[in-house]
């Protein structure tokens, strides 16, 4: 039997992780499974040690997706940088028995900005909103891009400064911008090239508070929810602001998970443009 992998999740049924990976191993030849698995609340611990104790063949690494990143964090027994200073994990791989945690939403994020929509954080204004788990997640790699600023903004002005503070006092990076943090009604009179929208407004279909003034000629409205199109989304269209949603990086940060696992980085454009058809 080959490797085994899965996602877990809660909901999961509408996850696109298993066509992902497998179109990637066709791709790539590699033999591997991949499936998603329902954890109830409160058991995910007991997911993870029944997943890798099935008798199928090895089981090599795991996604996980909501509601689990934080605990997948303070499950793991090591942890790369970049899910240290997310606080989250999204990526494990079992290595001869120890659980190791990784978070590649991150790089995800930036590749899909790069890659599939020619936006390279490089030298831009950028507003980040939101100061969860997706948020932060994707601090640390914007800023390791020098950006010209990064700015934090979330309905609580506290809860913006705090995340803002932590992410300019991490250890052993080279960070040239400090990000800033500031709450919804401080953004009037501010100008950014590439907004992120990292809330769970999208979902939710909830009207983010935001001055129409902040998408700036040609900028670029990234919405992490995809498959549907958000308030987010129609704002900063009516503000003539070119919009793209977070397929892209569901895709990208799959392919980082599968060199996590495999030291194969497979194309992504393939794979995206297979998924865009489907919708």
């Amino acid at each position: 039997m080959g490797d085994r992998y899965c996602v877990f999740g809660n909901p999961i049924g509408h996850s696109k992780s298993p066509r992902i990976h497998a179109l990637f191993a066709a791709q790539t030849g590699q033999d591997i499974s991949y499936e998603a698995i329902l954890v109830e609340k409160g058991s995910f611990p007991a997911a993870v040690a029944a997943f890798i104790a099935a008798g199928k063949g090895p089981a090599r690494g795991a996604n996980v997706t909501v509601p689990f990143k934080e605990e997948a964090f303070r499950l793991a027994a090591r942890r790369t940088p970049r899910a240290e200073a997310a606080g989250a994990v999204n990526t494990l791989s079992f290595d001869a028995g120890a659980l190791v945690g990784d978070n590649t939403d991150g790089a995800g994020l930036v590749r899909d900005l790069k890659n599939n929509l020619g936006c390279d954080p490089a030298g831009r204004r950028i507003l980040l909103l939101g100061a969860g788990g997706a948020a932060r997640g994707v601090i640390l790699p914007l800023l390791l891009d020098n950006p010209a600023e990064l700015v934090i903004a979330t309905r609580t002005e506290e809860t913006a400064a705090r995340l803002a503070l932590e992410f300019s006092r991490l250890p052993g990076c080279a960070i040239n911008v400090k990000p800033d943090g500031i709450g919804f009604p401080a953004l009037a009179g501010r100008v950014f090239d590439l907004v992120i929208n990292a809330t769970s407004a999208g979902l939710s279909g909830a009207v983010l508070p935001l001055p129409t003034g902040v998408f700036a000629p040609r900028c670029v409205a990234y919405e992490m929810v995809y498959g549907r199109a958000t308030p987010f989304m129609h704002q900063a269209q009516a503000a003539g602001a070119r919009v793209a949603d977070g397929l892209g990086m569901l895709v990208e940060q799959a392919a980082e998970a599968f060199h996590v696992w495999r030291g194969i980085g497979p194309r992504t454009a393939p794979v995206l443009a297979a998924l865009r058809e489907l919708e």
